[in-house]
């Protein structure tokens, strides 16, 4: 589809629009047929059935007396082989036959009398003269006994292959079972009417399916509008722009829940696009952050060997100060490429071996190393009662380190005082390091765990630092499961807090 155009102006073998209108139409079609069969079947056995009980009416209305004349005459007919057949006589006249009174919509039917012994009588034969009535089985004129076969009729087939409708109809004389009256007619007419309703529905039915393939395209047209709505929104996204959102409320709870579906979608497309962006932004700052910090203890290497080369190595303070530098500028990167790599193994492969361990004993355990990195510094420990976490007890040391590190250089060396405290909490245990240095600016608190950002850029690079500690000491606790927050004011100090889970 090519961009702008609508669904339902596009209406290809494969669209949508024509597979719901043809399988519509198709559905419809089948529908009729099956209308139009179940209507040929029930509308038949209607009309045989009306036919039979009229036949059997117009019978009973026919005195006794003149089916006995008849059958007289038919006798003697048959006897002397006369020519005259009973159903020329008119109705009312005796002049050339016996008195009867055939009923009018009988006279194109053939009309005997079946005795008991299954002997065959014929009376009148106005719908076949040469054939002779057709003979049913005993079963069937023992069946036409019961009162509750009704209306007792049969279609057979007559010697000629014509259909023929045949109506039994019990004859008493004189209180007496003597035989049948059967009258047999052609179903001719039942076919003409079968026919007519037939055509008539036929066409009907094309009618139906021509007016339902005009209709059907405006109710599908308007139907799928929720559906051409979101197309013409995705076709004008792109992924500078995924900031658009679907309708959620077009009155088709389908199309809502796709709506519903689609929003979420582009709301982690544009999440993911946004983390993309800020983690190519961050790869980039952390490469420049990275070189300029490899490239300052490699050029200050660099210039005392330029210093030697011209001479110094000849003098002894000169070599011992050029040695001393170089061998500090070495510690430096060497430190700064210890951190990179462990953040490079922290983001790629994390793994903590945990064990539960107090981390109050453990700070009790650290605490000598702890005092001489802390020189002159005042500290002051502050720890729970014993409480276990589950932690690696490695990296919760370098945790403990680089919080403790960051104090120290942040703190006056005479007048300075470290607080690490320890409580315990609903969910786990909460360890805060607090110091009384110049605090941290409320617009650096955002940035803090970032990688090489530092707050106070001279300060920091005195000691060594390149501002990974904190941001190696974020990822080991939140691969702990737990929380690293900083609470400051400036000339107040800082409270560097690290909340970690019982399980």
């Amino acid at each position: 589809m090519k961009k702008g155009a609508s669904i339902h102006k596009i209406v290809t073998p494969n669209s949508l629009r024509f597979q719901l209108l043809s399988r519509s139409l198709f559905f419809l079609a089948i529908i009729l047929l099956l209308i139009g069969i179940f209507q040929y079947v029930f509308l038949k056995d209607f009309i045989l059935g009306s036919t039979a009980a009229s036949i059997r009416s117009q019978i009973a209305s026919v005195p006794r007396d003149s089916w006995t004349q008849m059958l007289l005459y038919a006798e003697i007919n048959a006897k002397f082989n006369l020519d005259k057949d009973i159903v020329e006589l008119v109705p009312g006249k005796t002049q050339e036959g016996p008195p009867n009174r055939i009923p009018i919509n009988l006279m194109d039917s053939t009309i005997a009398f079946v005795d008991l012994n299954g002997n065959v009588t014929s009376l009148a034969n106005t719908m076949n003269r040469s054939g002779a009535p057709p003979l049913l089985s005993a079963d069937q004129y023992q069946q036409a006994l019961d009162p509750s076969e009704s209306p007792r009729f049969w279609v057979v087939n007559s010697e000629s292959g014509t259909e023929l409708l045949v109506v039994l109809h019990p004859l008493e004389l004189r209180g007496y079972l003597v035989g049948f009256i059967q009258v047999s007619l052609s179903t001719q007419f039942v076919q003409d009417v079968l026919f007519r309703q037939l055509s008539i529905f036929m066409l009907l039915s094309v009618l139906a399916l021509v007016g339902g393939l005009v209709a059907y395209q405006a109710v599908i047209k308007k139907t799928l509008v929720p559906l051409s709505n979101i197309v013409h929104t995705m076709e004008n996204m792109d992924a500078g722009n995924l900031n658009e959102r679907l309708p959620v409320e077009q009155g088709q709870k389908e199309i809502d829940t796709l709506a519903v579906s689609l929003n979420g979608m582009l709301e982690r497309l544009e999440s993911s696009f946004t983390a993309e962006k800020e983690a190519k932004e961050q790869m980039r700052r952390f490469v420049a952050d990275a070189s300029h910090e490899l490239r300052t203890p490699l050029t200050s290497i660099h210039g005392f060997l330029e210093v030697l080369l011209r001479g110094a190595m000849n003098q002894p303070d000169k070599l011992q100060k050029s040695l001393t530098s170089m061998y500090a500028e070495s510690e430096r990167m060497k430190k700064l490429i210890q951190d990179l790599l462990l953040l490079a193994k922290l983001d790629r492969s994390p793994y903590l071996e945990k064990s539960e361990k107090d981390i109050g004993v453990l700070i009790l355990e650290m605490e000598p190393q702890l005092r001489m990195l802390a020189e002159e510094r005042e500290i002051q420990l502050d720890l729970a009662p014993e409480e276990l976490v589950p932690i690696d007890v490695d990296k919760m040391k370098q945790v403990i380190l680089n919080l403790f590190h960051n104090a120290v250089q942040h703190t006056d060396p005479d007048k300075g005082l470290i607080q690490i405290s320890l409580k315990s909490e609903a969910s786990g245990v909460e360890l805060t390091v607090q110091d009384n240095g110049p605090g941290i600016p409320e617009e650096h608190l955002p940035h803090l765990f970032e990688r090489f950002y530092r707050s106070d850029s001279s300060r920091t690079r005195k000691y060594g630092g390149a501002g990974l500690g904190l941001a190696i000491t974020h990822s080991l606790v939140e691969l702990h499961g737990g929380t690293l927050r900083v609470e400051s004011k400036v000339g107040e100090g800082s409270r560097f807090i690290v909340g970690l889970p019982k399980i």
